[in-house]
Parts: C-alpha cells; sequence; structure tokens
C-alpha cells in the first residue's frame, strides 16, 4: 500500500505536533525540486524533544504503510533527517534549524497552510 504525498506530509506534521514540535511547516517542493513533493522543518528545545519527535513521526509513517527510506542524526540529534521518499523531514534543534535556515535556501517552495 503506498501513501500518497499529501497525506504523509499530514501525518508527518500531525505526528511532530503531537510531540509539541516548534514551528512545523510545510514547503511544496512539486513545482521547485524533483528531490521530493514535501520537506517537512521543525524543531525541538533539547534532544530529547528532537529525537522524541523523530521516533513519532517515523512511527506513524510506518503505521500508515508508509516506507522509512532513512534515517539518519538520532545519535547527535541536532538534525534528524526522515527520508519518506515523497517527503522529507527535517527535525531540528532549534540553534542549528537558525543556522541552516532550509526555509531560506528553499524561499521558492510554498509554504503549506494547515487548517
Amino acid at each position: 500500500m503506498t501513501v500518497h504525498s499529501d497525506e504523509l506530509m499530514k501525518i508527518a506534521v500531525d505526528a511532530a505536533e503531537d510531540k509539541k514540535a516548534v514551528d512545523v511547516i510545510a514547503l511544496n517542493l512539486k513545482e521547485v525540486s524533483l528531490v521530493a513533493d514535501y520537506f517537512v522543518i521543525c524543531s525541538g528545545n533539547s534532544d530529547t524533544q528532537v529525537q522524541a519527535i523523530a521516533t513519532e513521526i517515523r512511527k506513524q509513517a510506518e503505521k500508515n504503510g508508509a516506507r522509512v527510506r532513512g534515517l539518519e542524526g538520532m545519535d547527535t540529534a541536532r538534525w534528524v533527517l526522515i527520508d519518506l521518499g515523497d517527503v522529507i523531514v527535517h527535525v531540528f534543534h532549534r540553534e542549528e534549524r537558525e543556522y541552516y535556515s532550509l526555509e531560506r535556501l528553499w524561499s521558492d517552495a510554498k509554504v503549506v497552510e494547515f487548517a
């Protein structure tokens, strides 16, 4: 069973919000890049929270039939990257997010509005 990228993005956003992630945003890359359909970007205030957010996103994605193709950065918990195929999730520690500023880097992408 394949999960559509729109649905997968929403699953990742909901899982991040469940773990009280800060500044959760989704960027629609469909018109901008072949890398993925969406980037979900969020942050946590501690290593423990970053790991909890990433773990929850992975768990919810798998529970909904998505395949986790890659997971990097859990050991340091400064920038965890979760590759869900058409959706790439970036879970940052607060300072790292400010430093790398992916939103600025991908400013051509549309920010997805949530209800």
